[in-house]
């Protein structure tokens, strides 16, 4: 049985902020006190380490749920079967809808029945639910989807990841600007033609690294200590993936009984371009082999750093020319590959 993507959509939001959206931005270090250097330096070294000159964020009226909504209504157009038909609807997130300028999160009703609803979809045995399991939470959505259709299950299932970071991000923490918006979807499902998923691997590490992404106050402590922001420890999360994706993807690939220079392209979450290339350069180095140049598509350089949203929107991006000098050829050997909070990770080999 092979269980293939059949379509794919994203929502890149209109607003974009570049990093000298940031230089009259007051930021502080977690005890309160100013930085030292100048907005000019920070956002500078910024730069240098992740990447990123720009960022998306969503228009004020827009929710998680409706640039969910966008990316889905694309991928089902895109793989052209009837809404109704569909399985499953599974909706990766970490933060659900957030209103502009407040604090509350709200995700009751799920957000993916939010997206049904939206798509007008009648058919009650198509079950839609969320999933929060940090930035690798369309690949996981993937993995159940593919254990839907594996199962008998399902045969037609929709998956989407979708954040709006801009709306929990501590705007005295110089770390808020990697964050950004956006969504991308896929449709997964039975298909004759070769190919597909062929392995996959997953795993959460708590024991002591839980932490390593987490809400807390702002670094400003004039502000209510009580309102919470998304927060991370860089240093110890750049450790955790050097150390533990490079061989969750040795182990994913070595199921799928490809080789190393089967693969063609990689599509790692898009967090910070610098912890990406070095996570890269490790997995080959596992193989004695250099890293083949054009083999790992970026799109973190204008987008930022979206979460659940950055591999299917890459995807999407990909798959219809739109990531520059980067294609994709029927029958190449990819990698899918993130990690994220819990902390999470986890790879797909998929034959395109």
């Amino acid at each position: 049985m092979n269980i293939k993507i059949t379509g794919s959509g994203s929502y890149i939001p209109e607003i974009k902020i570049s990093n000298i959206d940031f230089s009259e931005h007051l930021f502080m270090n977690e005890d309160g006190s100013p930085f030292v250097s100048t907005n000019e330096v920070v956002i500078g070294k910024f730069k240098s380490i992740t990447g990123i000159e720009e960022r998306r964020y969503a228009e004020p009226h827009i929710m998680t749920s409706d640039m969910a909504y966008f990316a889905a209504k694309k991928a089902i157009e895109s793989s052209g079967i009837d809404p109704e038909t569909l399985d499953y609807i599974i909706l990766a997130h970490n933060f659900g809808d957030v209103k502009k300028d407040t604090i509350q999160s709200d995700a009751v009703p799920c957000l993916a029945a939010r997206v049904k609803h939206k798509l007008q979809i009648q058919n009650p045995k198509c079950v839609a639910f969320d999933i929060l399991f940090g930035c690798p939470g369309w690949i996981e959505g993937m993995l159940q989807a593919y254990a839907f259709i594996k199962a008998g299950m399902a045969k037609k299932c929709l998956v989407i990841g979708g954040e709006t970071l801009s709306r929990v991000v501590d705007d005295h923490d110089r770390d808020s600007m990697i964050y950004s918006d956006g969504a991308g979807a896929t449709i997964l499902e039975v298909s004759n033609e070769e190919g597909g998923i062929i392995s996959h691997e997953s795993a959460s590490h708590t024991y002591s690294e839980k932490d390593y992404l987490f809400f807390g106050s702002s670094y400003n402590k004039d502000l209510d200590p009580d309102v919470r922001y998304i927060k991370m420890h860089g240093r110890k999360i750049y450790e955790f993936a050097l150390n533990h994706v490079p061989t969750a993807m040795k182990s994913c690939l070595e199921k799928s009984g490809y080789g190393i220079d089967d693969v063609k392209k990689i599509l790692i979450h898009q967090a910070n371009e610098k912890m990406d290339e070095a996570i890269i350069h490790r997995f080959f180095k596992l193989y004695d082999r250099k890293v083949p140049e054009g083999i790992m598509p970026m799109s973190i350089t204008h987008l930022g750093n979206s979460s659940v949203a950055t591999i299917p929107t890459l995807y999407d991006l990909l798959t219809n020319g739109k990531i520059e000098n980067q294609e994709l050829h029927k029958g190449d050997v990819i990698i899918f590959a993130s990690v994220g909070a819990g902390m999470n990770i986890n790879a797909i080999v998929y034959k395109y």
